[in-house]
């Protein structure tokens, strides 16, 4: 019999606010904590990742640390998260500076990016992964402040960062974002955070055209159904129980298993990869 590495469906129902915490998640997501070696693929890089509190982020930050990277944690307001994951990427024997502020606003932006070049000595790798969804039935529902939120947070701020970050980047930094399944099977409960996803790819694809003379790769990991304080704080109870049952692995994915995706494309292991779609999702196919 295999050994049965992460758990599965269903999870207690929970429900949080948002944006959600993950000391209180049942079960508490991996994040690689206690599994991922690094092998010095990001040695002395500089990288700056949005939403690296928790989730998808923490775990990207803790294996970009591991892989001897100095890391710029971007996130809203989630500080006992956000402390966590500094204290990982420090016990790795790397630097971590720790900046709460809203991605939406434009100025925020630029100031992250101002902070990565004058407290860590530059930008290597930008990280796009903070996003925010809600759930509703009907889009009578979705008032047009939430729609701009989700559009805000999820392609604006990956806007306003790559813009401000371009300028201080060479041949060889790489940008990644993070799109989702949801990009090629939007869900309707999910309509404004599928929508703003599938720009994030066509964003991806056009960026890394853009750049792609100065040598900077521009690439997107699309997660799946992901075990994350996104879900409990954005879906009702009963979904969150049973969420990543539809995939072929039937299970929610845990965050340490996208980290290896951004390793590789933030690393020269990805060299010839720029424009793509890495997608991470249990089984659901992405063509």
């Amino acid at each position: 019999m295999v050994e049965q590495r992460h758990p599965t469906p269903p999870q207690p129902e929970q429900q949080q606010e948002p944006p959600g915490l993950t000391g209180i998640m049942q079960p508490i997501p991996d994040h690689g904590e206690h599994s991922y070696n690094g092998s010095g693929r990001l040695e002395n890089k500089v990288a700056l990742i949005t939403g690296a509190d928790s989730g998808i982020g923490k775990a990207v930050a803790i294996a970009f640390a591991r892989e001897g990277a100095d890391v710029l944690i971007s996130y809203l307001n989630e500080d006992e998260d956000a402390r966590d994951t500094a204290k990982w990427v420090e016990d790795a024997g790397r630097k971590a500076l720790v900046v709460a502020g809203d991605i939406t606003s434009e100025d925020h932006c630029k100031s992250l990016v101002r902070c990565a070049v004058d407290e860590l000595g530059g930008l290597d790798i930008l990280v796009n992964n903070a996003a925010f969804q809600r759930t509703y039935a009907d889009i009578a529902d979705i008032n047009a402040e939430e729609w701009d939120r989700t559009f805000r947070t999820n392609i604006y701020a990956p806007f306003f960062l790559a813009k401000a970050a371009i300028p201080h980047m060479t041949a060889g930094c790489a940008i990644i974002n993070t799109t989702s399944i949801q990009s090629r099977q939007p869900s309707s409960h999910l309509l404004a955070y599928a929508s703003t996803k599938g720009a994030v790819s066509n964003f991806t694809a056009g960026l890394a055209e853009m750049v792609a003379e100065k040598g900077i790769r521009v690439n997107a990991v699309a997660p799946g159904p992901i075990w994350t304080p996104l879900i409990p704080s954005t879906m009702p109870p009963e979904k969150s129980a049973n969420f990543g049952k539809q995939t072929l692995l039937k299970r929610a994915g845990q965050p340490a298993e996208l980290a290896g995706a951004y390793v590789l494309l933030a690393s020269d292991l990805g060299s010839y990869m720029t424009g793509a779609v890495v997608p991470v999702t249990g089984g659901q196919i992405m063509i």
